[in-house]
């Protein structure tokens, strides 16, 4: 069962200090669920692993192609989070050229357990990973949720209908309409 709210989780990030010198200007910056989401209306959605087909061809470059689209629509922020660890998620930003959606390290699961939805895809040779979902976060509270089908028996393959960016797009433009 998800929870009403994001999870207050603590997610250990790089970033980049450009007052380092050097091959590796990036240091550790621990980024809270507050700092990610209070006051803030933001899109997250969630993905099995980077570097992986589904997400690399489709998942994030579609959510990053329509960020001024979100925007309009009073999103400030869209996230992506997956069980990776920050140094890949980095890598995976940077060979996608991810300009517009902010790829967050949920490197322990941490995240994703709280959220219900950490499964065990070691049939892909992964163990545990997110399963594949989107939601609409107001001011921390989770007022929308769009999660692949198959989640309850853990199935096997890697569904790909409801978490997408149009759906998720077409969602705020109806709720805005009806209000």
């Amino acid at each position: 069962m998800t929870p009403n709210t994001v999870p207050n989780v603590t997610f250990k990030t790089r970033v980049r200090n450009e007052a380092i010198a050097g091959d590796n200007p990036f240091e550790w910056k621990d980024l809270t669920s507050d700092e990610i989401f209070k006051g803030k209306r933001v899109v997250v959605f969630s993905l099995p692993g980077a570097f992986t087909p589904t997400c690399s061809t489709s998942h994030l470059p579609r959510f990053e192609e329509l960020h001024e689209e979100f925007r309009a629509e009073g999103i400030d922020q869209i996230v992506c989070v997956s069980v990776n660890d920050a140094f890949v998620m980095y890598q995976w930003g940077k060979s996608q050229n991810a300009k517009n959606v902010f790829l967050l390290p949920d490197g322990s699961g941490e995240f994703t357990r709280k959220m219900g939805m950490l499964v065990d895809k070691a049939n892909l040779g992964f163990g545990m990973r997110s399963w594949r979902y989107a939601m609409l976060v107001d001011d921390g509270a989770i007022e929308k949720m769009f999660i692949e089908d198959g989640f309850e028996d853990n199935c096997p393959t890697d569904p790909f209908e409801v978490s997408d960016a149009d759906t998720m797009l077409g969602y705020l433009r109806e709720n805005r309409k009806a209000a």
